[in-house]
């Protein structure tokens, strides 16, 4: 590539214009405002999806891979796997970690190759640098499987790779728990006692509750009207006589309150769209009713024994913690990595916290995938040693759903405090009746979080947006009783769901419901923070907030908690940059392996967050600072060959980088960002 063209006298024509533009407009039509001397034409792409041209330095070159992922069926996938296995690829794991075909229990059995010779063969060339495991004066647990053999120093004498993960990860699903989710053998009474107190245990939809159903009405018959040897009154099946016989239920037991014949989910209201529900004023409850009390059909004359199977917290208080009597946690002034879905995995945040984040939070996870037992989605649980202050995030639409996750994640993990989202936008999830679907149904999200906070010990935080709709805020309303609800804290990302990530965040409305909180509650704000400046700004015009949130400013620049806790916009080089690439790629390959599957995990979630870094100019190529989250930066030069590279948005260029590395990609190799929410794409009228 060209040498930087900063000495060079003449400013190179630009075609778009923007050279002739003031600083002044450009940040009005928010285009980062760099120096004349840097800027140079925009890239020359082929129109064509299948590839996508690397520019760098002014000059277009072939793209080295094409961009787009060929999409496979699941059936697909599952041959491909089951061919690797018989090949000389899918070595045994017991024979690639000592290198000798003895070491496997199952022998002839085994289903994997022992071909040593075969594997190495067509394994691929060893990559340059140290084994991770090595740097840390452990033994490498892959053995031969490693792509960093040669720098082993007691060649192919392997460790073992749970024993590592158990000294400096945990949270992990035991294969135990696991089967009984599979089965659905999993009983959760702490959070069936609190539905059940709050008149919400019909909302299950188990095998297990199908099953007690079933079993129960082979005790009870609808078919007449009579006492039979226990002194059990049957329902008859008139309407009209079971509410007769309701009434008398209730006078004699002295309820006062609505009887419900069944635990069933009530109906919805029929509404034709959310946004009709919106404006007419309103609101589904979700079928949730907190207040209604649900009287099961049983003995007339019921017997104090029968009773006393399940004490609700509700009955006996001196079981029940108040909100306020849990264990708090501090949020005041506290540097807080956002759960950030794909990019905020564990290796991230291993880099944000040695780069000064307090406050860490795994992925999103799903409350039903996590009660089916997903391995996949309890990974995004996982917590390092070195997270000192780590909650998880769940995301459920159903009060019984998340109250048995909450359960069962408090049971197998170790957390300091649990986050249920209320904002997430994205399609898959609002459809189910999560996410950002739960503002529109108020009476729903105190259900959820009355369940949860009933449910477990540990704190309960929420994560909401002002709205579903632009224009529509609803969550100043609220804010004053979701203390009441069991919420320990509440944070709110100052768009609506309609905004998506576009438009600048609301602040002032945020303060608005900071105020509005009562004093017990932490309100943290989150939105467009990428300095320093921007940090202090929110902390000082509004002091009741607890501390700011900080998400997609952290996936550009993760040293952002290093320029907040210094106070200074740090004009970062090319060369610490990169430095702390390799120290994602060393954590990744520590996490996901330093074989080549674990090498290839690596190399795809690099490349998912060098489609976010690329949007970063540096300090010193800025006519005005700080940068704001919401600027597109233009085509220009970087002050080196390097960081012009780390500037381009192409995929191809995002592959050189990881190519530097992790080695040559695979033959065939795709790659397409999973993520397109940058701050200036269009909002999504859904």
């Amino acid at each position: 590539m060209d040498e930087s063209p900063a000495e060079t006298a003449p400013v190179p024509e630009v075609s778009n214009g923007w050279a002739d533009r003031t600083p002044e407009e450009l940040v009005a039509k928010s285009i980062a405002p760099v120096k004349k001397e840097f800027l140079c034409p925009p890239p020359i792409r082929a129109c064509s999806n299948e590839q996508n041209d690397a520019v760098s330095g002014g000059k277009t070159k072939p793209a080295q891979t094409s961009v787009v992922k060929e999409k496979k069926s699941k059936r697909q996938l599952k041959r491909e796997r089951q061919q690797a296995v018989k090949s000389a690829v899918g070595i045994c794991p017991e024979v690639a970690k000592r290198g000798d075909v003895s070491r496997c229990p199952y022998n002839d059995k085994c289903r994997f190759s022992h071909d040593i010779e075969a594997y190495k063969a067509q394994k691929p060339e060893d990559i340059e640098g140290d084994c991770p495991f090595m740097t840390a004066q452990e033994t490498c647990p892959y053995g031969l499987a490693c792509r960093f053999l040669g720098s082993h120093k007691d060649g192919v004498e392997a460790g073992d790779v749970s024993a590592h993960r158990r000294s400096s990860e945990m949270n992990g699903l035991s294969k135990d728990v696991q089967k009984l989710l599979w089965k659905n053998k999993v009983k959760f009474p702490k959070a069936d006692a609190k539905l059940k107190a709050l008149g919400l245990l019909g909302h299950a939809n188990s095998k297990i509750r199908i099953l007690e159903n079933k079993k129960d009405d082979q005790v009870v018959s609808n078919n007449c009207h009579v006492t039979d040897g226990n002194g059990c009154t049957e329902l008859p099946n008139n309407s009209d006589d079971k509410m007769e016989l309701a009434a008398e239920i209730r006078e004699e037991n002295g309820v006062d309150e609505t009887f419900s014949l069944d635990e069933s989910r009530p109906s919805k209201k029929p509404r034709s769209v959310i946004e009709e529900e919106i404006l007419s004023g309103e609101v589904d409850d979700g079928g949730v009713n907190a207040t209604a009390e649900v009287v099961e059909p049983s003995c007339t004359s019921p017997e104090p024994e029968a009773t006393a199977d399940i004490v609700s917290p509700e009955s006996d208080r001196s079981l029940k913690l108040h909100p306020r009597e849990k264990k708090l946690i501090d949020f005041r002034e506290k540097l807080y990595l956002a759960p950030l879905t794909t990019v905020g995995n564990l290796p991230f945040r291993r880099v944000c916290k040695g780069l000064g984040a307090d406050i860490t939070c795994g992925e999103m996870a799903m409350c039903t995938n996590l009660l089916q037992g997903q391995a996949s989605e309890w990974a995004l649980l996982r917590r390092h040693s070195s997270e000192d202050l780590f909650g998880v995030q769940i995301c459920g639409a159903y009060p019984d759903t998340v109250a048995r996750t909450v359960e069962l994640v408090n049971q197998e993990c170790t957390v300091d405090f649990i986050d249920i989202n209320m904002g997430c936008p994205i399609d898959i999830v609002v459809n189910k009746g999560a996410g950002s679907a739960l503002l529109t149904k108020p009476m729903r999200m105190k259900g959820i979080v009355q369940a949860a906070s009933g449910t477990v010990d540990c704190p309960i935080t929420i994560k909401v947006r002002t709205a579903y709709f632009e224009g529509k805020n609803r969550i100043d309303s609220l804010i004053a009783d979701m203390g009441n609800w069991g919420a320990s804290a509440v944070t709110i990302h100052g768009r609506s769901r309609q905004q998506r990530y576009s438009k600048l965040a609301d602040w002032e409305y945020v303060y608005q419901c900071a105020r509005k909180a009562p004093d017990a509650l932490p309100v943290l704000g989150n939105g467009d923070i990428f300095s320093y400046l921007d940090w202090n700004k929110h902390q000082a015009e509004c002091p009741e907030l607890s501390t700011c949130m900080i998400a997609r400013g952290a996936l550009v620049k993760p040293w952002i908690f290093t320029e907040i806790k210094e106070q200074r916009h740090w004009d970062i080089s090319s060369g610490e940059r990169l430095n702390i690439l390799k120290d994602y790629v060393r954590l990744g390959l520590e996490h996901w392996g330093s074989d080549t599957k674990g090498v290839e995990t690596t190399r795809r979630f690099l490349l998912e967050w060098l489609s976010y870094t690329c949007r970063y100019v540096p300090v010193g190529l800025l006519e005005v600072i700080p940068q704001r989250l919401n600027w597109r930066p233009p085509s220009y030069f970087g002050r080196d060959d390097l960081e012009t590279l780390m500037a381009s948005d192409s995929a191809a260029d995002w592959v050189r980088i990881s190519e530097m590395l992790l080695g040559k990609v695979p033959d065939g190799f795709t790659f397409a960002p999973k993520h397109k929410s940058n701050s200036y794409d269009r909002a999504e009228n859904g």
